[in-house]
């Protein structure tokens, strides 16, 4: 394993996240054109990964599903819906209710079907969906052959996936846009002493569908690093985005990582 550690900061923390989605949905809420923060937009890394599952992997636009970790405002999953007319299975997840609640609310506005799958109370539980007026569920905007993209609060760390992780045994595309950047700047210790995103890598694995992918945008780690991290036992490193790159000291570098990593069809 990796040796490499960050020194922790308030980026690591739910209520940092807690505090920034409450201010982006009230943001969202008052001025519908203001979707907040696109993370890594100044490095075009939305539309390389697109160009990359498009051009170089040829997924299937019908039926590919989709998981996205640490959705933020959900903004990855609408793009490639709407640019890359994906109209498979995607569910977005956050630790943060209120950055679930702002993808919801951005999603029943572009017609992508509510972005609910499980109602939550104000605590975060979930519930079994209810109707919301007159005993009919509400209609959405999307085509008939695309399924609703769906948001749920979900902590990889600390909790159980729900029962919207059990269907088809994982995802063929499971998506990593910062969130193990802000994860490994979290203090927090597991049980035995090691800080808790030492133990991401195995829980996020098993929500990879054997053959499937895991997709991780870093600013944090370098390529050899995440490498370091992810490849090994199930996962096998597939393939890297190129974004522009410069040099320094005599090194050269870019300024983000976005890697594919492939889990193997079986087991070792």
């Amino acid at each position: 394993m990796a040796a490499e550690h960050l020194d922790p900061s308030e980026l690591g923390t739910r209520k940092y996240w807690d505090d920034a989605y409450v201010t982006e949905l009230s943001n969202f809420e008052n001025n519908p054109s203001d979707e907040g923060t696109i993370w890594f937009s100044d490095s075009g890394a939305e539309e390389k990964i697109l160009e990359y599952l498009t051009e170089e992997l040829c997924l299937d636009t019908t039926s590919t599903s989709f998981l996205d970790l640490g959705t933020g405002n959900g903004h990855l999953l609408f793009m490639l819906r709407e640019d890359g007319e994906f109209n498979g299975r995607m569910i977005g997840v956050d630790y943060s209710l209120p950055s679930v609640q702002l993808a919801r609310t951005i999603a029943a506005q572009k017609g992508h079907g509510g972005g609910v799958g499980q109602e939550e109370d104000g605590a975060g539980k979930t519930g079994d969906k209810e109707d919301r007026e007159g005993g009919e569920e509400e209609e959405d905007e999307e085509g008939e052959d695309a399924e609703p993209i769906t948001f749920e609060t979900w902590d990889i760390i600390h909790e159980q996936p729900g029962e919207w992780a059990d269907k088809d045994g994982g995802f063929d595309v499971v998506l990593d846009k910062g969130t193990f950047d802000a994860i490994s700047l979290s203090e927090e210790v597991d049980g035995s002493g090691k800080r808790i995103f030492e133990g991401y890598k195995g829980k996020v694995e098993r929500l990879v569908k054997p053959g499937g992918i895991l997709f991780i945008t870093s600013c944090n780690w370098t390529e050899p690093e995440l490498c370091r991290w992810f490849e090994g036992g199930e996962l096998e490193f597939d393939g890297k985005v190129n974004y522009p790159s410069f040099t320094f000291g005599g090194h050269k570098g870019q300024t983000i990582s976005s890697i594919c990593f492939r889990r193997k069809k079986t087991s070792s």
